[in-house]
């Protein structure tokens, strides 16, 4: 290579490459110019322009030269804090209780409120390091709860199919904390990596932080959700004390559990379920709210336990209809070796049940009491005499999502396809739940007459994605007849019964529901499984537009799939019919006389084209 030729793909190098890799370049280039320069007409000159040639030849856009892109949650132009209360006077903060509390609460309420118990961050990203660096204001850790439940952060990844995953890291504790994770598993469906739910420390107070990937990965914060969350008011057990870390704190847990926000209001031996604290829960609007408030009240007389907690009730009732849970003292580790202390106990629960009661028989509607024998709690589950240990928490949270579950009537079967869960298998094509998030949007704001439910098969007809395959029927025929199209591609039927718990058939009542699902469910459940998931969802549908009527209909066929559609569809229909819903199958439209699917009929032997759906519209139009 000459001299010329040679400096040409040094100034092409330099080019390429961003400002710290060229420092890093020329360091490399100095050091050996400088023996070019001293070998000159050597047998090391050659040796030396070799080396400048090996130089130009190294990835320096690669992982060991990136840049880490660190990003601040508190500066992005919309809020991510999640789990938070007021989101709109505090969503720039990792504060749990507005500003203008502090003239409201006792002191040690409002500087517990200051800890970032049951926040969390959620973000997208397909990094193969994730960093977290923060600062806490506060010791790192207790006597009896480690630095890594105090003061530490929790990672958890959401994979394409909805399953959550513990991320593990290496972490170190000094002025700055840092946890630092290596993300090598393989996503089947895209490299646009995973969902993740960063939980905070539950008993300290963060000051900053900032999540940390490599310049050449994606990253995007998810905005807030805007789903009524969960609202608990409690004691130091329910703030998280002693989990080990923050995801097992039993909200944190119970929020995994659900998928659902789930906005802790604990203080640690401060939740006497006071007054003023009331007062500021009622401002929120939830799905439901939890008093587990009796492990503070143990000085209060029992005739105080039964009116706080009775004004707690009435006040939310004031102007809120939605479920309240009163929660039992679990009683303390010591209660069969001390009499006092299982008088105590005791003694709250029986002031609950007292209150409770009184409540009912005057006739306040969806309230519910989780008693101490439903919690389950196991002998080994205290760190201490009262404060759960990992194990605790499991039961705690456990104990919850069976309750909360028949309450919100959000049951989970006992196979995978009967266990409601997101999904995120093409976010090329669109991000899911930022399309559950616009559906309840533009429910709000126009009430549908019509829904159809499905997949990619009903979310390419007529939803807004790169590819729409019928939109021309579904524009002239659908549209005008009220349907709204709630559709999602790749969606199973767990995925349908995610989207039914998370409100996308509540609020209003349809003439009429359409579902077709469960082809995506083909090879991966057997066909029993699918009509039982079938049943199991339908009747998730009925509770929530009990005035509708529900159409089921059969699975459209597919190219290798021609019999065995039509066989589960014999199963299908004979359960719809059994349950009283109406069965409409237009699958054989898009047939052959062969029995095989009309490929001109189709745009890849799934998908129905322009005019395969307009070979079935009419069916479903006038089928009512």
């Amino acid at each position: 290579m000459g001299t010329q030729e040679l400096f040409n793909q040094i100034i092409s190098k330099v080019v390429s490459l961003n400002g710290r890799q060229k420092k890093i370049f020329y360091f490399f280039l100095k050091a050996l110019s400088t023996v070019c320069f001293k070998c000159r007409g050597s047998l090391n000159y050659n040796f030396a322009k070799k080396s400048i040639v090996l130089i130009l030849a190294i990835p320096f856009t690669g992982s060991l030269f990136a840049q880490t892109n660190w990003c601040d949650p508190l500066k992005e132009n919309y809020n991510v804090i999640q789990n938070q209360g007021w989101t709109n006077e505090i969503g720039k903060t990792y504060q749990r209780l507005p500003d203008r509390a502090e003239d409201e609460v006792r002191k040690p309420v409002w500087n517990l409120s200051q800890n970032s118990a049951g926040l969390a961050i959620h973000f997208y990203t397909n990094a193969e390091k994730i960093e977290i660096r923060y600062g806490v204001t506060g010791n790192l850790a207790m006597s009896h709860m480690p630095a890594t439940g105090v003061s530490g952060v929790d990672l958890y990844a959401i994979d394409p199919d909805g399953i959550w995953r513990l991320a593990t890291g290496k972490y170190t504790f000094n002025d700055t904390i840092t946890y630092s994770y290596e993300i090598q598993a393989q996503n089947q469906f895209h490299k646009s990596g995973f969902e993740y739910r960063l939980y905070l420390p539950l008993y300290n107070s963060v000051k900053w932080m900032e999540i940390g990937v490599p310049d050449s990965a994606e990253f995007k914060f998810i905005p807030t959700l805007k789903e009524k969350p969960i609202m608990v008011y409690g004691t130091s057990i329910a703030q998280g004390g002693c989990a080990s870390r923050p995801g097992m704190g039993w909200t944190n847990i119970l929020s995994r559990k659900l998928d659902y926000p789930v906005i802790n209001l604990a203080f640690s031996g401060n939740g006497p379920l006071e007054k003023e604290l009331v007062d500021l829960i009622d401002e929120i609007d939830a799905s439901l709210y939890i008093y587990d408030c009796l492990p503070n009240m143990g000085s209060l007389s029992s005739e105080e336990v039964v009116k706080r907690t009775i004004y707690g009730v009435s006040k939310i009732r004031e102007k809120h209809d939605t479920p309240i849970l009163l929660v039992d003292h679990i009683g303390y580790r010591n209660q069969e070796m001390n009499n006092a202390s299982k008088e105590s106990g005791d003694r709250m629960n029986s002031a609950l049940k007292s209150a409770y009661d009184s409540l009912v028989n005057q006739g306040v509607k969806n309230i519910y009491h989780l008693r101490k024998d439903m919690i389950d709690f196991p002998e080994d589950g205290c760190v201490d005499n009262i404060h759960p240990n990992d194990l605790g928490m499991q039961a705690y949270a456990n104990a919850y999502e069976k309750i909360i579950r028949e309450i919100l009537n959000m049951p989970a079967g006992d196979f995978k396809i009967t266990k409601p869960v997101s999904q995120r298998r093409e976010p090329h094509m669109y991000e899911w739940k930022a399309r559950h998030e616009n559906i309840l949007q533009s429910i709000q704001l126009k009430h549908p007459k019509r829904v159809i439910i499905g997949n990619s098969i009903t979310h390419y007809w007529g939803g807004t994605t790169e590819r729409e395959n019928g939109s021309q029927s579904w524009k002239k025929q659908m549209d005008p007849a009220g349907y709204l199209n709630l559709g999602y591609g790749w969606d199973r039927i767990e995925n349908v019964l995610w989207r039914v718990y998370h409100g996308e058939l509540s609020g209003y009542d349809a003439e009429e529901v359409i579902l077709m699902i469960g082809t995506n469910n083909l090879g991966l459940n057997t066909d029993d499984e699918i009509v039982k998931g079938l049943r199991f969802l339908l009747r998730q549908i009925r509770i929530r537009q009990p005035n509708a009527k529900i159409k089921v209909m059969g699975l459209l066929p597919r190219r290798g799939y021609e019999d065995h559609v039509k066989a589960i569809n014999k199963h299908i229909t004979k359960m719809v019919l059994l349950h009283d819903y109406i069965y409409l199958d237009v699958g054989d439209r898009l047939l052959l006389e062969n029995g095989k699917i009309d490929e001109t009929l189709f745009s890849d032997g799934l998908h129905p084209n322009e005019e395969g759906y307009a070979r079935i519209v009419d069916d479903i139009i006038i089928f009512r």
